[in-house]
Parts: structure tokens; sequence; C-alpha cells
């Protein structure tokens, strides 16, 4: 098969899953918070496969309240966290504007951002820990922008006072897109600089069939957000070294 035809039928299931999680979201106040959570890990797998991308975990998500600190790679990233286990995310304010995508991601429960506000970072790390006392799972980008999937950039210390806030340990997360067959690392899903979101639909059309490693690290405390963000730095930077396990 071309990659245009590829491509062209990527879109098509995109365009429907997009359809049917508008629809979906319209029974959400009904639903229970349980029933939220299968739904929205249900239409994640669903997107991440009309992507021509798999799904492969290692390790666990912290049980009871944490606070998530995984790596930032792709526009996917959203959607292969939550297809590994459903959580609040924050994020900036810019994708509540996001034709389609953006009010799915609100009616999900998002917490967003407006970058460069004091004020508005103080309402969100507000929030954060108050839904962290509520014991729940929060999902926060602390590179505050996406890389190529090779390093991690330096973290934003600031974010991680919502667990020290709220008594919670930071649960380091690593993501890694990979050629499912090999192993090998993949750019094709990087979401960098002038990079746009059919830029990279167009690479992975182009390419063999993907694999987005999402591995839970263990969880971290500390008694201060400078310490915390090192520590987490470092437990991201060295997994990132190790090999991807074979696909199961």
């Amino acid at each position: 098969m071309t990659t245009g035809l590829r491509l062209a039928g990527m879109l098509l299931r995109l365009g429907i899953e997009l359809a049917r999680g508008l629809w979906r979201l319209r029974a959400f106040p009904r639903l229970s918070a349980q029933q939220r959570q299968a739904a929205v890990r249900a239409w994640s797998l669903r997107m991440l496969g009309a992507t021509r991308m798999r799904l492969q975990v290692l390790g666990r998500p912290h049980e009871g309240a944490c606070l998530m600190a995984p790596n930032h790679v792709s526009w996917l990233d959203i959607m292969a966290l939550n297809a590994a286990h459903p959580t609040r995310f924050v994020s900036k304010a810019e994708v509540r504007q996001w034709p389609v995508l953006g009010r799915l991601v609100a009616g999900a429960g998002t917490l967003f951002i407006e970058r460069g506000r004091a004020r508005d970072a103080m309402r969100v790390m507000h929030d954060m820990a108050q839904c962290l006392r509520n014991g729940e799972h929060v999902s926060v980008f602390p590179e505050g922008t996406t890389s190529d999937g090779t390093h991690v950039l330096p973290l934003h210390a600031n974010l991680f006072q919502a667990a020290l806030s709220a008594d919670t340990p930071v649960q380091p997360v690593l993501l890694r897109y990979v050629d499912h067959a090999t192993g090998a690392p993949s750019r094709a899903p990087a979401y960098v600089g002038e990079d746009t979101v059919m830029d990279t639909l167009r690479l992975i059309a182009a390419g063999a069939p993907l694999r987005v490693v999402v591995h839970y690290l263990p969880a971290l405390r500390g008694q201060d957000r400078r310490q915390l963000a090192a520590a987490v730095h470092e437990a991201l930077s060295r997994a990132l070294q190790e090999p991807v396990p074979a696909a199961r």
C-alpha cells in the first residue's frame, strides 16, 4: 500500500474516532468516574490504532493519589497515557481552542493554564493540589515543551509544588516511540518546532507500524521542588538509556 493510501485511511479513521468521541462526550455528565475513565481509555486506544500505533506498558501506575511527570514528545502523548491509565492533565490553554480535539480534551477534565501569567499558574497549582487531595492522578509535562524523544529537556520545578502541597508522590513516566518490529527509536511522531500534525501523520504513514512505550518508573518523594525536579530528570534520563523490551 502506498503512503498516500495509508495516510488517507488514517485520516478517515481519525475523523470517525473524533466524531465518536464528541458523541460519547454528550453522555459524560451521566457517567460515573469509573465509566468516564473506561470511555476515555477505550477512545484513546482507538485513536492510537488509527495512527498505526500499538501500546506497550511497562511498570505500573502508583496506587492512590499521584502527580505523574512524563516526558513530552508528541501530540499523541495524551492519547498514549490515557490508553495506559486515564488521568487528569494539565495543558496549555491554547489546546482548548484546537478544533474538535480541544473539546474532547476539555471534556476529559483537563486543567488549562495560561502560560506566562503568574496568577493563573497559582490558580492551576491550587486546582492540581486539590485533585491530588481528592485521590486523583494528575499528569503534567514538566519539560514545558516537546523534544524529539532522544533526551529529556530541563524540567520546570514549580510544577512539582502541587505534589508537595498535597503531600503526594511524583511518578516519572517515560514515553518512547519505536518501530514495532525492531524496537528502534522513531522520530516520526515527534511534534517539535515547526512540525505540524499533518507532518507527523505523513511520516507515520510512510514508515512501518510503530509502538508507543509507556514506562511507569518508581514514584519519588522530596522535601523541595527543585530536588524533586532533579530526581525526576535523572530517573527519566537513566531509563531512556535502557533498551526497549521486545513487544509481547
